[in-house]
């Protein structure tokens, strides 16, 4: 089996809960969504095998952790960290694909839309729901670890009517995120707004794309 991948790079997480870490990322090509705010050129790409990926991953960082997972929560692992994303990762990526990462000593997180079913061995999953009147977990799913919404002027609204999993033994965490536009005006007015927003209703947290802030890929 071949994979269609963009990109494999060695950096940091730039946004939600692992904000800061440093992380492989697998850059999945294709999606099945055409988001206008999208800043992922994911319409190219090489065929890959696992094997493949798997060599371009260790490559990619200077050495492998020699820690160890310090509990269940991913949140303490010293293990070396894979994030799958794309595009939409689920459309490619199953539960042998993420075992065999594990295999090789990583530990696996997932970018996804939330539109599809995603592989139940993840280690870390962060959705980001595009349509947040219409989206909700459905009960089979993989529940997220994190769910991020990218905040614009139409977020409110939509917030009102979502349907997020919250339960007494599943609480994913809540990240607003303010969409960048590339207008410095109106993103200063949509991180206002958001702020704003995050104060009135604080179960939300704020994600800042942090990589773009330092200038990283």
């Amino acid at each position: 089996m071949s994979y269609r991948v963009n990109n494999i790079f060695y950096s940091l997480q730039g946004e939600g809960c692992n904000t800061g870490r440093a992380a492989v990322f697998v850059r999945f090509a294709g999606c099945n969504l055409r988001c206008p705010f999208c800043d992922t050129e994911f319409d190219t790409f090489t065929e890959m095998t696992a094997e493949e990926i798997l060599a371009k991953v260790s490559s990619s960082h200077l050495s492998k952790a020699t820690g160890r997972r310090l509990s269940g929560n991913p949140l303490t692992s010293h293990l070396p960290l894979v994030v799958l994303t794309g595009g939409e990762p689920t459309l490619q990526v199953d539960e042998a694909f993420v075992d065999q990462l594990h295999s090789a000593g990583y530990e696996v997180a997932m970018e996804s839309n939330g539109t599809r079913p995603a592989p139940a061995n993840l280690d870390w999953l962060a959705v980001s729901p595009k349509d947040c009147g219409k989206w909700k977990v459905e009960s089979g799913k993989r529940l997220p670890d994190e769910i991020k919404v990218v905040f614009d002027e139409h977020t409110t609204e939509k917030l009102s009517s979502f349907h997020f999993p919250l339960s007494t033994f599943h609480r994913p965490l809540l990240f607003l995120q303010p969409c960048d536009t590339g207008d410095a005006q109106r993103n200063r007015a949509i991180i206002k707004a958001c702020v704003d927003y995050i104060k009135q209703h604080p179960q939300w947290r704020l994600s800042l794309q942090t990589h773009k802030l330092i200038g990283i890929e």
